[in-house]
């Protein structure tokens, strides 16, 4: 397929920050502008959002803490509210 040359203009700031956000993505201007333009024809308009999610600090440790507990056979489970309001009535 060939392609043509199109110009756009953005601001030397806008460009270094999605330049470096392709970048992490896998992805070149180029490609990342060709990949807006054929989803915005797939679903008539604006498609979606490529982003990279952030997470705090505190939601990181809470995920790493939970795949611990969820994993960890010496953690005491609960199979019903009963059963964990029991347990937690008896301390």
């Amino acid at each position: 397929m060939s392609t043509v040359p199109t110009q756009i203009r953005i601001d030397p700031e806008t460009k270094r920050k999605a330049s470096e956000l392709f970048s992490a993505l896998g992805l070149d201007m180029s490609g990342a502008v060709n990949l807006f333009l054929h989803q915005c024809i797939l679903h008539n308009g604006l498609p979606f959002a490529v982003e990279i999610p952030s997470y705090s600090d505190k939601t990181i440790a809470a995920m790493e803490e939970a795949r611990h507990i969820s994993s960890d056979p010496d953690i005491k489970g609960y199979t019903t509210m009963a059963e964990l309001k029991a347990a937690l009535l008896e301390d």
